[in-house]
């Protein structure tokens, strides 16, 4: 069948939905036409731009009725650059949507209509929250520019400043791309895999102040080094390491396997609550610290530990969530695939005196069921996996241990519904859920699940 609209046609409608993208959804006889920029309640001239069997993308040539929501983005360059989606959306609209988005979630994927999703926790300040930025290197018109891609792209929007960034990060990578025009290092260039200076990344301890900069390059020499560590370390007092990372593969991956410290400590350190982390160049580390200690309270609220449980921390990272635990609990086992993050698990335990929590490099699915083999029974098992969610063969595993409570951290509402589903079918039931807005001005949303075993 035609779709009821064709290329360039101008049509009314009303969105009525927003995509977990962030795109306005409207409806023309039962077609569904996706249109950036544009919010629920809203009326517009559309212009059509793309049309498939199913659905189809428009864009906005006339608003016709605005949103209550609707604000004016702050960023100047809000709508190029792909870093944020929803500045054109009131906070208080941003936080309903999440909670609204994982709703849908859980009925459309996981069939769950009947568990309760509290609304979505929010800050009081949503802006310069990211204690961490990685900006890519290029040049433009021969001369050297960074920062976020533009959406949908490889094209890098040159950036001054960023709304989301802590300030003292925004300023460093304005510095490297100073000490970088001033010495004429060439900028990395992906399509014919040339140039020195691929990436600048930064990140600050929120709550010590402490900085750390990783200068990542295609070559195994980085020009001008002195000049890179007088210049930062003069203006910058707060920077307790500098780092230089070696990736010399055509990829979009930002590090390679070799980091070398150049000047001062290997890690720098931060609080969230009253643990300290030890954060290597490498180390997986949450970007909103202050909404990550909301996070963990609510996972070590639905973990209801009286100080006896043995809990598993699977993909337990350089265990943030584990040791959170091991405050809490008789025992924390953590597991995670990555060797390094397991080291630093390790001495962040020990650098909190933490003896009751250990730590094992493995696949989960793997070294959760040898422990099991030896006696570890988990009262509480604990899961914060990435994006793609649970293996398969990790549930079977939970449902065959048979917790009594299982607290899923997901970063993907669509994701924790499927696998919630799984849990539920084996013998587990879901109570409710809390999302928490860890990234404001930006559709993602993580949520932590309450699940008890029937």
């Amino acid at each position: 069948m035609q779709p009821p609209v064709q290329k360039n046609q101008l049509i009314t409608a009303e969105i009525t939905d927003l995509t977990h993208e962030g795109a306005g959804v409207a409806k023309i006889e039962g077609y569904t036409l996706f249109v950036p920029d544009s919010l629920p309640g809203e009326k517009a001239k559309i212009r059509v731009v793309h049309t498939k069997k199913d659905y189809g993308y428009g864009k906005v040539e006339e608003r016709l009725e605005k949103s209550p929501d609707r604000v004016d983005p702050l960023c100047d360059i809000y709508g190029r650059c792909g870093g944020c989606q929803l500045q054109h959306l009131s906070y208080t609209g941003q936080l309903k949507y999440k909670q609204k988005q994982v709703i849908d979630a859980l009925e459309r994927i996981g069939g769950l209509s009947d568990v309760k999703v509290l609304p979505t926790l929010g800050l009081e300040y949503p802006w310069i929250y990211r204690n961490k930025a990685q900006v890519p290197v290029a040049a433009r018109n021969g001369e050297l520019i960074a920062g976020f891609y533009q959406k949908r792209s490889h094209q890098i929007i040159d950036m001054d400043h960023c709304l989301i960034t802590d300030e003292t990060v925004d300023e460093i990578i304005q510095e490297v791309k100073k000490i970088a025009k001033e010495t004429g290092i060439p900028p990395y260039d992906e399509t014919n895999h040339r140039g020195v200076l691929r990436h600048i990344v930064v990140r600050i301890g929120r709550e010590t102040g402490e900085v750390m900069v990783v200068l990542v390059t295609k070559t195994n020499d980085l020009p001008h080094r002195k000049t890179f560590i007088r210049g930062l370390t003069e203006k910058y007092p707060q920077i307790k390491a500098i780092a230089h990372n070696i990736n010399s593969k055509r990829t979009n991956v930002i590090f390679g396997e070799t980091t070398k410290t150049i000047w001062g400590r290997d890690v720098i350190y931060d609080r969230i609550g009253s643990v300290k982390f030890a954060i290597s160049a490498r180390s997986f580390y949450q970007v909103n610290p202050q909404q990550t200690r909301v996070l963990y309270e609510k996972a070590l609220e639905y973990a209801e530990l009286t100080g006896q449980e043995t809990v598993i921390d699977a993909y337990c990272g350089i265990g943030t969530i584990s040791l959170f635990l091991a405050q809490k609990a008789g025992k924390v086992y953590g597991v995670e695939i990555v060797p390094e993050a397991i080291e630093d698990a390790k001495a962040n335990a020990e650098l909190n005196g933490l003896d009751n929590a250990f730590f094992e490099a493995g696949k989960a699915e793997d070294v959760i069921p040898a422990w099991h083999e030896k006696g570890i029974k988990a009262d509480v098992i604990v899961v914060d996996p990435p994006r793609k969610g649970c293996d398969e063969a990790l549930l079977k595993t939970i449902i065959a241990m048979k917790p009594k409570r299982v607290v899923y951290v997901s970063c993907n509402p669509s994701t924790l519904a499927r696998d919630l589903r799984i849990l539920e079918d084996g013998g587990f039931q879901t109570i409710e859920v809390q999302p928490v807005d860890m990234f404001p001005q930006t559709t993602h949303v993580e949520c932590v699940a309450q699940i008890v075993l029937n």
